[in-house]
């Protein structure tokens, strides 16, 4: 049988496996044997900190059983399932459903990763945002370029350790199975997302990139055609929608089409960036960040005047990223190389938001909360008249001055010295001062100049809920429409997305069994 131990080790000690494996198998009683990692992670609440390691210990005799991903088959003459939108959920869809005997079918608006890659560097460096293909579209979804952070471990949503396995038989590396808060980087996604594609191809199923969905025809309660921007028409059986939070189209699509849709809450606010040094004295309690500890983050939340401030995907060593996708807005978002090694920690810092102030957009109905969240990216685009970000000093936010300068920052597009409580709601803007006053009686260092906010961070998920059945999760209104994941409102990340794209093919499965 095999032993679960967990131990305790300095950074200099975590970073060497092989005298890890000689002190599990030490503890364990076993001269020799293998040694399965579990999960790691990092406590430095004291002055030095201290990474726990979990691990299953076997002896000689022993054969661990190894975690499978999908088990895939040819299924180029399957019952085909179309599949809309090319990030986490779709992909994971397409996974399942080739386990599950379908071929998928995936249509994508945007382009392939590398092809993506050259209307990224468009966007950044002369601020001119392609409505198809850029940080949120395009295939990969937005987690393609925006970092990779897989933090979901609740089995409640699905099987957690199959999707990381088969990242890790797609490339990623094998330490994502048991880090506490596992993490790929922006530059090692591509590769992985395009090794996904081709083995869903090789397998028979078909994925169409630069085909945009603009319409349907329903009968009986059924979609029975799709319709593209190229004027194709396209018979279906199942569609699941894996559209990502930021297809305000579909979103407007249904509502034009009378399809119900929900106005949903989400949270508003700013990207918050400081050297990485700083954030590393703070959380480590140093001068200078030991060279076998990782690049410090943080978790913060506060409530203030009965709402949630706090921060959203922290990316240590990262860069602040335009996420806009239409001309005429700006929208921030941050992500992270897969070693965290630049100059600079950012983070969203948000303030949940609601039908309280959704109500100037009334006249929007279901799509009220969108347009909200429109406004608002339209007046920072007003405020400095491109992509380049408003911005201030956060000691200065916290004062009420215009910042004199701005330190170097990461957003490659630029910064204009703004006060940002012009390009956000006053409900919004006071409680994320207020909050940063609190923090930094808690956090010295945090409220410093040297820290800035770039506004305005607004895609932290979706504005809309696309409603589906509890159990079938098909759309109550029609019978084969699987709205999935972040776009549907029931999915936050890579890993849930993914989890999600599963669950809807498995229900689409199990209707085909009755």
């Amino acid at each position: 049988m095999s032993v679960r131990l967990q131990l305790k080790f300095t950074p200099k000690e975590a970073s060497d496996e092989a005298f890890l494996e000689r002190q599990f198998l030490k503890h364990a009683g076993y001269p020799s044997g293998t040694v399965v990692w579990m999960k790691k992670s990092l406590d430095s609440r004291g002055r030095n900190p201290l990474f726990l390691i979990s691990a299953d210990v076997y002896s000689a005799a022993e054969v661990p059983q190894k975690q499978e991903g999908f088990k895939l088959q040819n299924v180029s003459q399957k019952p085909e399932v179309h599949i809309i939108g090319a990030g986490p959920a779709g992909l994971y869809a397409a996974l399942q459903a080739i386990e599950l005997g379908f071929k998928p079918v995936i249509i994508e608006r945007g382009k392939g990763v590398k092809e993506r890659r050259r209307d990224l560097a468009v966007l950044n460096k002369e601020k001119t945002v392609n409505p198809d293909s850029n940080y949120c579209f395009g295939e990969g979804g937005a987690g393609t370029y925006s970092d990779g952070k897989l933090y979901t471990r609740s089995n409640k949503r699905g099987p957690v350790q199959k999707v990381l396995q088969s990242l890790v038989d797609f490339g990623a590396k094998e330490s994502i199975l048991y880090e506490a808060h596992p993490h790929i980087g922006t530059n090692k996604l591509p590769g992985l997302v395009e090794a996904i594609r081709n083995q869903i191809i090789e397998c028979g199923g078909e994925v169409h990139f630069d085909t945009k969905l603009v319409d349907f025809e329903v009968s009986d309660h059924r979609i029975i055609r799709l319709i593209f921007a190229d004027g194709a028409i396209v018979p279906v059986d199942y569609v699941i929608l894996a559209t990502g939070h930021s297809a305000r189209d579909i979103f407007e699509l249904l509502d034009r089409k009378k399809v119900v849709i929900e106005s949903k809450p989400f949270a508003l606010g700013v990207r918050m960036e400081h050297p990485q040094s700083v954030i590393d004295q703070i959380q480590y309690k140093c001068e200078i960040r030991d060279e076998h500890l990782p690049p410090s983050s943080y978790s913060l939340v506060e409530q203030i005047n009965g709402r949630g401030v706090f921060s959203f995907c922290m990316c240590p060593g990262g860069i602040i990223a335009p996420a806009a996708t239409s001309p005429g807005e700006v929208v921030v978002n941050g992500w992270s190389p897969s070693k965290r090694n630049g100059q600079f920690a950012n983070s969203g810092f948000v303030v949940s938001v609601d039908d309280q102030d959704f109500k100037p957009f009334e006249k929007y109905g279901d799509l009220r909360a969108m347009n909200f969240q429109k406004f608002w990216e339209q007046t920072c685009f007003e405020r400095t008249g491109s992509i380049s970000a408003p911005a201030q000093r956060i000691d200065d936010f916290i004062g009420g001055r215009v910042s004199g300068s701005l330190p170097e920052c990461s957003y490659i597009p630029g910064l204009v010295s703004t006060s940002l409580y012009d390009v956000m709601p006053k409900a919004v803007s006071n409680r994320i001062k207020e909050a940063l006053v609190v923090l930094g009686r808690k956090m010295p260092g945090l409220r410093s100049n040297e820290g800035i906010l770039v506004g305005v961070e607004s895609r932290t998920s979706s504005p809309v809920r696309i409603p589906r059945d509890s159990e079938s999760l098909n759309h109550p209104q029609i019978m084969n429409l699987f709205p999935c994941a972040e776009g549907a409102g029931y999915a936050g990340g890579i890993m849930s997305a993914a989890l999600d794209g599963i669950r809807v093919l498995e229900s689409i499965h199990q209707s085909t069994l009755i």
